[in-house]
C-alpha cells in the first residue's frame, strides 16, 4: 500500500521509518511545507530500506500523494507561550483546513489517519472539513496509552507484553480510563493470573501503573523535548492492520454517535481496524466507576470539540 505523510518532523519520520523497517507500506511519500526536511528525511530513512523491506521512501507535493491509500496527519502548530487550548485547536483547524482538501484532491479514496495533538479533537476537526465517512478518519488516540498498559503490567507480572490484553479508552489525554475490570492474561482475568505467577498486584502497583501510563508523555518531553519512537510504531502498525485488511482489534478514535450518553464525540475504544478504516466497534463491559470516568473523559472532549467549532463558525 503507498501511504502518505504530511508533516515530517518527528513524528511524521519516525513513523514513516517503522513503516519502512515493519514493511508495512510498500510506498511512502513525505509532504511537509519546509521541502527540504522532507527530502532530507525521505533521503535518510531510503538508506535504511536496504535492512528492512523493500519499501519506496521519497518526499512530494500534495499531487505526489495520488493512489495513496492511507495519510497520515502529523502536521500542526505548536503552543505559544500563554497561548490557550482553544487558540491552538484554532490554529490548527486553520492548518488542517489547508491540508485535508489538499490531500483528498490528490488522494480522495484515502483513510485519514490522525496523529496531531490533541489528537481526539483534531480527529473531530479533520471528520468535519473532510465530510469523509466517519470510519475513514481515525486518530491514532490511545493506542499507544494501550500499549504502554500492558508494557507496564507484563513487566509487573514478568510475561511478554504481547499475552496482555488489557485496554486504555476515552481521551489522550489526562481523562483516559484504563480499563482494570477486564484485563487479563491469557483469558484469566489479571488480578487471578497474577496471583497465579505469584506476582499479586497491589493497590500501590495498580496506582504505579497508571501514574506510569497517565505520565508517560510527560516524562519523555521533559527529558528529551518531543515523543516519537512510540507513536511512530503505532502508526505503523495501524497502517500495516488496513493494508493487511487484518480486522485487528486495537484502541484508536473515531467520530461516535454516541458513548454513555454522550452524543457527537471522538474518543477511543477498541475497534476492529482493516481495509477502509474502522470496521466495527467493540464496548467492553465497563464496571460502574469505569462507565463514569469514561463519560467524563467523553464530556471533556465534546466541551473542547464544540469550543473550537464555535470559534471557527461552525457551530449550530
Amino acid at each position: 500500500m503507498k501511504v502518505g505523510i504530511v508533516g515530517a518532523g518527528f513524528v511524521g519520520s519516525t513513523a514513516a521509518f517503522a513503516m519502512v523497517m515493519t514493511g508495512a507500506a510498500n510506498e511512502v511519500v513525505l509532504v511537509d511545507a519546509n521541502e527540504a526536511l522532507a527530502q532530507a528525511q525521505a533521503q535518510d530513512i531510503a538508506h535504511a530500506v536496504p535492512f528492512a523491506s523493500a519499501t519506496a521512501v521519497r518526499a512530494g507535493s500534495y499531487a505526489a500523494l495520488e493512489g495513496a491509500g492511507v495519510v497520515v496527519l502529523s502536521a500542526g502548530v505548536a503552543q505559544k507561550p500563554g497561548e490557550t487550548r482553544l487558540d491552538l485547536l484554532e490554529r490548527n483547524a486553520r492548518v488542517f483546513s489547508a491540508i485535508i482538501p489538499a490531500v483528498l484532491a490528490a488522494a480522495p479514496d484515502a483513510v485519514l489517519l490522525i496523529a496531531t495533538n490533541p489528537v481526539d479533537v483534531m480527529t473531530q476537526i479533520a471528520a468535519r472539513i473532510s465530510g469523509l465517512p466517519r470510519h475513514r478518519v481515525i486518530g491514532s488516540g490511545t493506542v499507544l496509552d494501550t500499549a504502554r498498559f500492558r508494557a507496564l503490567l507484563a513487566d509487573r507480572l514478568g510475561v511478554t507484553p504481547k499475552s496482555v490484553h488489557a485496554h486504555v479508552v476515552g481521551e489522550h489525554g489526562d481523562s483516559e480510563v484504563l480499563l482494570w475490570s477486564v484485563a487479563a492474561v491469557a483469558g484469566v482475568p489479571v488480578e487471578r493470573a497474577a496471583a497465579q505467577l505469584g506476582r499479586p498486584l497491589t493497590a500501590e502497583d495498580r496506582a504505579a501503573i497508571d501514574e506510569g501510563v497517565r505520565r508517560a508523555a510527560y516524562r519523555i518531553i521533559a527529558g528529551k523535548g518531543h515523543t516519537a519512537y512510540g507513536i511512530g510504531g503505532g502508526l505503523a502498525r495501524l497502517v500495516a492492520a488496513i493494508a493487511g485488511d487484518e480486522r485487528m482489534v486495537t484502541t484508536c478514535a473515531m467520530l461516535n454517535d454516541t458513548v454513555v450518553g454522550v452524543p457527537e464525540v471522538v474518543l477511543s475504544l477498541p475497534r476492529v481496524i482493516g481495509a477502509g478504516g474502522v470496521l466495527d466497534t467493540i464496548l467492553p463491559d465497563l464496571a460502574p466507576e469505569e462507565e463514569s470516568a469514561l463519560r467524563r473523559s467523553a464530556e471533556i472532549l465534546k466541551e473542547a470539540a464544540d469550543g473550537v467549532e464555535r470559534r471557527m463558525g461552525w457551530g449550530a
